[in-house]
């Protein structure tokens, strides 16, 4: 029988979010949006609804529609020489399928494989369930969380199979910069090592600006085929309820190998979810979604950053370049909290949820919490000011 360790950030999430009155900062998605909001982002006034109520609800196509297959392509395809094909796409319920399909196909016992770390427990404890050894990159403060390549040498193995990343990361908010994801494909290309770049926080950069030269480009377009990308709606577009991810590849053979697999898992994704998706990709919605969430986090960062310097003496941290997450230190007289017990009491008493760190992704996270600021804005406004009463009361 696998075996599998619990996936301790999701059964906290789900054992705190429904705490009534709750102010819930831990969440990793743009702030949510209805269908209603995302016509009202649309700059067409003559594009349909995204719902055709007479379609009859069939299966529908099998790997995901044409027309979200190519926008999803054409995204893929900017400022490169050789275009992403809608062949080389595959919708998933999500990037949590996303993620365990391919894994659940290319990973066996035998098999070696590398994951940084932190990252989204999924990531290395399912290779672990599936019988292949593990070790762990680490991302380390003082490098402001970017993967050291030298650290990554002397843990590639004869039988390393795939190396795994998280860019944007989860939960410290770090970007790996462009020369450093170039010095991996060389890497991995020199023993033809698959890469999976889980990328569900693409393309939330609000701390790095696309004319840096170092700005991180999708790991897809930078030539090395051996290569595969994880992706959702729910992140950077604000959907997570459509359920729906994709994997791709410039790999023909990788994924018509992960898409034989997946008939035993996933016949298609809802049509309804697949014509939602294809709405909010579209050209008339994209770039106003988009604004919308980068602007949002642009903001929020500011209200976080402002608090961290307001209390030098009970929090720090690295700030965020991307995605939706940081990760913060909490002190009590110069000594680390219990970080379990500082978000039970915290929840208890002001209504205001994290994850503990040391909980969710290693005890050497102790006294750290994972944030994620890219809520509402007047949820963050509120849940900081209750956090700074508690501070004072509790942590001084």
């Amino acid at each position: 029988m696998v075996k599998i360790e619990p996936f301790e950030v999701e059964q906290w999430m789900d054992k705190y979010e429904v705490t009534p009155g709750v102010l819930n900062i831990a969440e990793t998605c743009a702030a949510s949006i209805s269908i209603d909001d995302i016509i009202a982002l649309c700059e067409d006034p003559n594009v349909p609804h995204p719902i055709n109520t007479s379609t009859k609800l069939t299966y529908g196509a099998i790997r995901g529609s044409q027309a979200l297959r190519e926008r999803l392509a054409s995204l893929y395809s900017a400022r490169v020489s050789s275009p992403l094909s809608p062949e080389n796409i595959l919708i998933t319920p999500g990037a949590i399928a996303a993620n365990f399909l391919l894994l659940y196909t290319l990973i066996g016992p035998g098999d070696h494989v590398i994951c940084v770390h932190p990252t989204y427990q999924q990531l290395y404890s399912v290779p672990a369930s599936l019988g292949a050894e593990v070790s762990l990159w680490k991302l380390r403060k003082e490098r402001n969380y970017i993967p050291d390549i030298e650290d990554l040498r002397p843990l590639i193995k004869e039988n390393t199979k795939m190396i795994i990343i998280n860019n944007p990361n989860n939960p410290t908010g770090s970007t790996i910069p462009k020369s450093v994801l170039q010095s991996l494909i060389d890497v991995a290309r020199a023993q033809n090592i698959i890469i999976l770049s889980d990328e569900v926080y693409r393309p939330l950069f609000h701390g790095i600006s696309p004319i840096d030269p170092d700005f991180p480009p999708s790991l897809i377009s930078m030539g090395y085929e051996n290569t595969l990308i994880t992706g959702s709606m729910s992140k950077a577009y604000s959907l997570a309820g459509i359920r729906l991810g994709w994997i791709a590849s410039r790999s023909p053979s990788l994924i018509e190998e992960i898409a034989s697999a997946r008939d035993y898992t996933t016949i298609s994704v809802s049509q309804l979810d697949d014509a939602v998706a294809s709405y909010a990709l579209s050209p008339s919605v994209l770039h106003s979604l988009l604004a919308r969430n980068l602007q949002l986090a642009k903001t929020n960062i500011s209200l976080l950053s402002t608090f961290i310097s307001s209390h030098p003496q009970a929090c720090s941290w690295v700030k965020p370049t991307g995605g939706t997450t940081a990760l913060v230190q909490f002190k009590k007289k110069g000594e680390v909290v219990d970080d379990v017990a500082f978000c039970k009491d915290l929840i208890a008493k002001t209504k205001v949820m994290f994850v503990p760190a040391s909980k969710c992704f290693g005890e050497e996270f102790r006294g750290y919490v994972r944030m994620g600021f890219v809520c509402d804005t007047a949820v963050l406004r509120e849940g900081l000011e209750r956090l700074g009463t508690y501070v004072k009361e509790e942590l001084a």
